[in-house]
């Protein structure tokens, strides 16, 4: 029998005013500045009152999970002046195209390759692997001749749940204005040498520290401007493997807050871009025909990560000193990185963009023209910036590889509140309410389970119901209005992702 959380509807929500979160009442003036997803501070996190209806009391507003003493020391290592090192390092070879030289020590993508795998492996501990995934790419779409493309990869295995992985990428090739142009320079110091220094910055401080629960991969991938070469050579290794990968954290042109149009809080905003059940055609027709039929277009699991990590920054707002902007597409308008390669592998995989690109200083030939510096160039990029995005994928990928998986079969009913079928229908499921269940006692890392939900017109989970070690709930809530989510909970508090309910005829 399901357990049963039945309140009655209230006529408004009530104000957060004695839960609030510790953020609220920092003393950071970014949280105050105009466009802060953290004011005002009565309020919910993530509560829209605009787009929040209908009103009720049942569980309570959600509170974003804060980090432990362990994450709040790791979060302080990361040194943004090693960032620079890394970006300054990485621009200086001149060129990193993936069909340029391999066999410089200066120069090139293969120096570039070098030099990363030297740099991690000396910053790996005794339980971090460091190795090459590598293969030979054919001529292919810009492709010209047959190329070596490697990964660098740094691996930590989890202590409980070896198998299940969480993998952060940053690609280390880059590009002219002429994609085809593998001789001239090209420092890509934004693009994407600052998502391998926050990959390499990330590898560092966890080789420091720690046993996380889950595996953590740490990967700098190559072939990217030409088509995601290296990303999907990973995402299939990993696959093949039958690693159960439950979340990409892609870093991609990750350099400054400071683009024009400038306001002052895109200094402490990073974009997150994650794809809708719809792209890529990973699941099957009727799944998607089935998402569009109960909204659920906004519920899938790369979003479902999205919404983890922002909650995750937010509890962590005053270490990470970064708000995560959700964006409900898989990229950028009509463009890509290297998390499609694992959105095509069925796995949610998300990407951080800062605020506002300048294309400028984007796949463009460095040269004045016209008075205008154009060209990807480190003078362009701030290493405090690139550090609180290093942050803010730290804080959320270290706390998913500490906490339970996500639930499996997470389901709702078609059994309870829906109109009778017959006249021998019972009273019972004549009911606005709303029955879940899922699978328990696969993973002896979860201690509980709790069901959020959201207005659908709202970008975040709002609400939270603990319901407790158990494999099923129903709750006052109607199905017509509201998106709903479980996720587990271990017995440190730790949270996973939420788990969109598949329609099920009972449970």
């Amino acid at each position: 029998m399901a357990k049963r959380i039945a309140l009655v509807a209230a006529i408004a929500f009530i104000p957060l005013a004695s839960t609030q979160s510790s953020y609220a009442n920092s003393s950071l003036s970014w949280q105050s500045l105009p466009g802060s997803l953290y004011t005002p501070p009565t309020t919910p996190w993530a509560y829209a009152p605009d787009a929040s209806w209908p009103p009720t009391t049942i569980g309570t507003p959600l509170e974003p999970q804060a980090p432990d003493d362990e994450l709040l020391q790791m979060l302080s290592e990361i040194d943004p002046n090693r960032i620079k090192h890394i970006v300054s390092t990485l621009a200086n070879f001149g060129t990193r195209h993936t069909l340029s030289t391999q066999n410089s020590s200066t120069s090139g993508i293969g120096a570039a390759r070098d030099w990363i795998l030297k740099e991690m492996t000396a910053q790996a501990s005794p339980d971090m692997t460091v190795e090459l995934n590598s293969y030979i790419q054919g001529v292919a779409e810009r492709i010209s001749f047959p190329v070596n493309i490697s990964n660098i990869v740094a691996s930590i295995p989890g202590t409980d749940d070896p198998n299940r992985v969480y993998v952060v990428t940053g690609h280390y090739d880059s590009r002219r204005l002429d994609v085809m142009d593998y001789t001239n320079p090209s420092p890509g110091a934004d693009d994407d040498a600052t998502g391998v220094a926050v990959v390499m910055e990330m590898a560092r401080v966890v080789a420091l520290h720690g046993k996380p629960k889950a595996s953590m991969i740490f990967a700098a991938t190559a072939g990217e401007e030409q088509a995601s070469y290296g990303a999907t050579h990973l995402a299939k290794t990993l696959k093949k493997e039958g690693r159960n990968v439950e979340g990409n954290w892609n870093n991609d042109i990750v350099g400054t807050g400071r683009n024009e149009p400038f306001a002052a809080i895109n200094d402490y905003t990073v974009r997150l871009f994650g794809a809708s059940i719809f792209y890529p055609n990973a699941s099957t027709s009727e799944e998607q025909t089935e998402a569009g039929l109960i909204g659920a277009w906004n519920d899938s699991p790369a979003q479902n990560l999205g919404r983890y990590i922002a909650e995750i920054a937010a509890g962590a707002a005053e270490a990470v000193g970064m708000q995560v902007a959700l964006i409900y597409r898989p990229d950028r308008f009509l463009r890509g990185g290297d998390h499609l390669s694992f959105l095509e592998e069925g796995w949610p995989a998300v990407r951080f963009t800062e605020a506002v690109e300048d294309f400028r200083h984007q796949h463009q030939d460095p040269r004045v023209q016209n008075g205008t510096q154009y060209g990807d160039l480190i003078q362009y990029v701030d290493f405090d910036y690139t550090a609180r995005v290093a942050r803010t994928n730290l804080a959320s990928m270290w706390s998913a590889a500490s906490a339970p998986a996500m639930p499996r079969n997470v389901s709702i009913s078609e059994a309870i509140g829906f109109p009778a079928a017959d006249r021998d229908t019972p009273l019972e499921v004549l009911s606005n309410e709303s029955q879940f269940c899922w699978n328990t006692g696969e993973d002896p890392l979860a201690a509980g389970y709790e069901l959020v939900y959201r207005a659908s017109g709202n970008l975040q989970w709002t609400h939270v119901v603990s319901v407790g070690d158990v494999g099923s709930v129903t709750v006052d809530l109607p199905k017509d209005d509201v998106q709903f989510g479980v996720r587990a909970v271990g017995k440190d508090g730790k949270k996973s992702p939420a788990v969109l309910p598949a329609v099920a005829g009972s449970c």
